[in-house]
């Protein structure tokens, strides 16, 4: 059986082993390739204050090379009775390399360890959310564009209520994941904040250069106060869970809308007959069990937030081993909501429209609004051509005139859907993702 880092000269129980260490070799496969990562940072600077020489440094950089490759190929694996990945790739390095391959931890705990490859895992996760939130958005913003002249009633309270558009139905939730961005770029700059260096939670005596690290990582800048570092456990997880569940809310709501609108009773659009499925009972069935499922786990992801919260909330600072649970609630939930977006964009993309849905008489009275502004127009106070309306209609007069003509900004007429990309790609551009993958290179290459 392989040794613990922390082993000493006694053996813990089997049970307790088996009860603490859980499902961490399970959720720390998330985490191998940026375990690597921070250990080539992390002795590269060690080699500049001289806890390692260059050719300790250009052996270690070659092995933890192999190791990055093997984990990019889904073949790093942590073995039976390896407590966690710090431990797996210390023995990998110690068996190639002997005791050169123990010097990695000099400076270090696993408390920054595990810090260090969150944050890692964090921001690449965030950089392909927001890469598939904008795939969505292009999905929307094109279907909105295609769309824009065909009317649709809008409701209020479920009761029909006034003009609505496909193109104001597919632009409006293209500009709610312009929000749910702003929401993902304020958690990936937290995020990308270097905890190296702060060992413990309370630094070290070794004179760590942690600026370089930060550099070498490509992270903005650092959590300075070695305490807050640790303290920022569980926080950043909360955080970025807040803008993973914003997305999640628009995601659930359009895909409610979606399986509203493809039921015979509505008819608003058409879903693809090989992207719904059937019943093993009625022979006519063609159910949206794709929009259902988004809905279920995107409302899941909702609750997210308030897992980590109840998790981490009532800790004093410092490190505490609750904090070991949070990852097997956090770090799916990114591979969970990237699905969700794929298929939600695969689905618009297919969805056709009913372009004659306001033919049904039934939908005459949303036009009433658009006969008192033109009688209110034409001179007559509003609330008497309000009443005017409303007698017309109680007593069968009304008649629809459904050329309407809205000019304002965001209405029928004037979706201003350039304006809503800019602001996707101004939020985009905020990023800076460059600096995360430049770096990344540099220290692979």
């Amino acid at each position: 059986m392989a040794t613990k880092l922390w082993e000493k000269n006694y053996e813990i129980a089997g049970e307790i082993e088996r009860f603490t260490v859980g499902r961490d070799r399970e959720m720390d496969l998330y985490l191998a390739p940026y375990d690597v990562l921070g250990s080539m940072a992390h002795i590269t600077m060690l080699e500049t204050i001289g806890l390692l020489s260059s050719e300790e440094l250009s052996l270690l950089l070659s092995e933890l090379k192999s190791i990055y490759a093997l984990c990019q190929r889904g073949e790093f694996v942590i073995e039976e009775g390896v407590e966690d990945v710090h431990s797996q790739v210390e023995l990998m390095l110690t068996r190639r390399l002997g005791d050169m391959g123990k010097k990695i931890h000099s400076g270090r705990s696993r408390n920054d360890q595990v810090l260090v490859d969150l944050k890692l895992f964090t921001r690449q996760q965030l950089k392909d959310i927001a890469e598939d939130v904008k795939v969505l958005f292009d999905e929307l913003i094109q279907k909105s564009d295609q769309y824009k002249d065909v009317l649709m009633p809008g409701y209020t309270h479920l009761q029909i209520a006034m003009p609505s558009s496909f193109g104001l139905w597919f632009g409006a939730y293209a500009e709610s994941l312009t929000d749910d961005m702003l929401f993902l770029q304020a958690a990936y700059r937290m995020t990308n904040r270097n905890p190296l260096g702060s060992a413990a939670g309370y630094g070290s005596s070794f004179p760590l250069n942690r600026e370089l690290t930060t550099r070498l990582l490509g992270f903005d800048t650092m959590d300075y106060n070695v305490v807050y570092a640790q303290m920022g456990r569980g926080k950043m997880e909360r955080n970025v869970a807040f803008a993973l569940a914003s997305i999640a809310g628009t995601l659930a709501k359009l895909a409610f809308d979606a399986c509203l609108f493809n039921s015979q009773n509505f008819s608003f659009v058409h879903l693809p007959k090989e992207c719904t499925t059937g019943s093993s009972i009625m022979p006519h069935k063609k159910n949206p069990d794709v929009f259902e499922l988004i809905r279920a786990k995107s409302n899941k992801l909702q609750a997210l937030p308030q897992q980590v919260t109840l998790i981490m909330n009532n800790l004093p600072c410092g490190y505490f081993r609750d904090l070991q649970i949070i990852k097997e609630v956090f770090l799916p939930a990114f591979g969970e909501l990237r699905d969700c977006l794929q298929m939600t964009a695969y689905i618009i993309n297919r969805m056709t429209v009913n372009e004659h849905i306001l033919d049904n008489p039934m939908y005459d009275p949303i036009f009433s609004v658009e006969e008192v502004n033109r009688l209110a127009a034409s001179g007559m106070p509003f609330r008497d051509a309000y009443k005017k309306v409303g007698l017309d209609i109680e007593s069968g007069h009304f008649v629809a005139d459904k050329h309407i003509h809205h000019t304002h900004e965001g209405s029928i007429g004037h979706l201003c859907n350039d304006r809503i990309a800019q602001l996707m790609d101004e939020t985009l551009a905020g990023f800076h993702f460059e600096r995360m993958t430049s770096a990344e290179k540099s220290l692979l290459s």
